[in-house]
């Protein structure tokens, strides 16, 4: 069995472009992603609002994007791809985050799975493998959908460097939660370290190839993936195994994969990946792996939601409140954290958290994205520092308010019982 391979890159502006083409091809993607078969950039957006480290940056889509057209991929077998949940807007994401403009600048279609994409029940996809899951049976006891789009596709990951107040850390195993669970995704979040084992085993049954990118320009400490304190690191990781990337990230994090991280353990235990960094073949700047960031984790300093999300799910509210999660009654968990991320937290504290990140090159880049130019290598002008890409105020204000109708009407639950109103009085029309 071949050694699992990870590239790790040092970055900079100047030479970014460059320096994805040479971690993607290090770490062997052409041997993994066809060129025969239709490829999904799996955008991450894990806050609709900019946030360094947060999100798929727009350097990070454009480096893989320009890397594959180089290396003879067809534009046409390639295609940005979004996921939706109730407290994320995905087109708000895409704009906010500059991910939409890459997509439009090289022409390519841009999917997002829960806008008239056929989605198939599991065991219809995947078979026998049912069997085989750690924890979505008891999960899903009727079982749960997935994109009938994905069966044959190449996916390529596109994370962040970033801890999680569920997982301590994320990245590419975790970027494939909200592309694989059609609904009530949070139903996982008690298992959620088994969920992304078994979503694991998914991937590798139904995709022809699966490959992550993860960006480590801007980085996120703290209770991710969005209120986190953000760093500039100048990293790019690569490689096939979901597994070993995940481990190497958090390695630089200051965890210990294998202690620290249940959903490395468990997918290292069942031969899914290796978690042992040791046991990994490092490429590229091997010298930037002895980097210690020495992250403080999403436990430390955890923000009000994310201390009574612990408590619902693994505390003292778990049997009197996480039950309403699973009735008509959960849109007011959603509307809670729309309220609290996108009309409280970030208006008070987004520009003292951002602030020392953005007058970075990649803060710069990311102000001056679609004015600055760039040649084969990166950006060599990365332009002035704006403080305008910190959103306050009334305008501020009313989009959250949207958002919050946005939570509760493209929630599951009132979508579910408006079904049924419509059946009903359709039927003693």
């Amino acid at each position: 069995m071949a050694k699992s391979k990870v590239a790790i890159i040092r970055t900079s502006a100047r030479t970014v472009l460059e320096d994805y083409h040479r971690a993607m091809n290090l770490a062997g993607y052409q041997d993994v992603i066809a060129k025969d078969a239709d490829t999904g950039l799996k955008i991450n957006i894990s806050w609709h609002f900019f946030y360094p480290g947060s999100s798929t940056v727009p350097w990070q889509l454009e480096g893989v994007i320009g890397a594959m057209k180089k290396d003879g991929y067809s534009p046409d077998l390639i295609h940005g791809c979004h996921n939706r949940t109730v407290v994320i807007d995905a087109h708000l994401g895409e704009r906010e985050n500059k991910q939409v403009d890459v997509i439009n600048a090289h022409g390519l279609r841009n999917v997002h799975l829960y806008e008239g994409e056929e989605w198939i029940h599991i065991k219809d996809a995947v078979g026998d493998l049912t069997k085989k899951f750690v924890c979505l049976n008891d999960v899903y006891p009727k079982g749960f959908s997935i994109p009938k789009r994905f069966i044959g596709e190449n996916i390529i990951h596109l994370p962040t460097i970033k801890t999680h107040i569920f997982t301590t850390t994320t990245g590419a195993m975790k970027n494939a939660f909200g592309g694989l669970l059609n609904e009530h995704r949070h139903w996982t979040h008690p298992v959620i370290h088994e969920t992304l084992v078994d979503l694991l085993m998914i991937q590798k049954k139904i995709h022809r190839g699966v490959f992550a990118v993860m960006d480590g320009t801007f980085v996120g400490d703290g209770p991710g993936p969005r209120c986190m304190i953000p760093h500039v690191k100048n990293v790019i990781l690569a490689s096939e195994d979901q597994v070993a990337i995940d481990a190497v990230a958090a390695k630089l994090m200051g965890f210990d994969p294998l202690g620290d991280l249940k959903f490395v353990r468990i997918a290292h235990d069942l031969g899914l990946g290796c978690g042992d960094v040791r046991d990994i073949e490092i490429v590229g700047d091997v010298d930037a792996l002895n980097e210690n960031w020495h992250f403080d984790g999403p436990f430390k300093k955890m923000t009000f939601a994310s201390k009574n999300q612990h408590r619902i799910y693994w505390g003292p509210l778990k049997k009197p409140v996480e039950w309403s999660l699973k009735t008509w009654l959960a849109p007011w968990a959603y509307v809670a954290s729309v309220t609290y991320h996108d009309m409280f937290w970030y208006p008070r504290y987004a520009k003292e958290k951002m602030q020392p990140v953005l007058e970075s090159e990649w803060g710069r880049l990311f102000a001056n994205w679609g004015k600055v130019k760039a040649d084969e290598r990166g950006y060599p002008d990365v332009g002035e520092a704006s403080p305008e890409l910190i959103r306050i105020g009334m305008k501020h204000f009313m989009e959250g308010l949207r958002l919050v109708g946005m939570a509760v009407a493209e929630s599951p639950e009132i979508k579910a019982r408006k079904r049924t109103s419509d059946g009903y009085f359709a039927n003693r029309g």
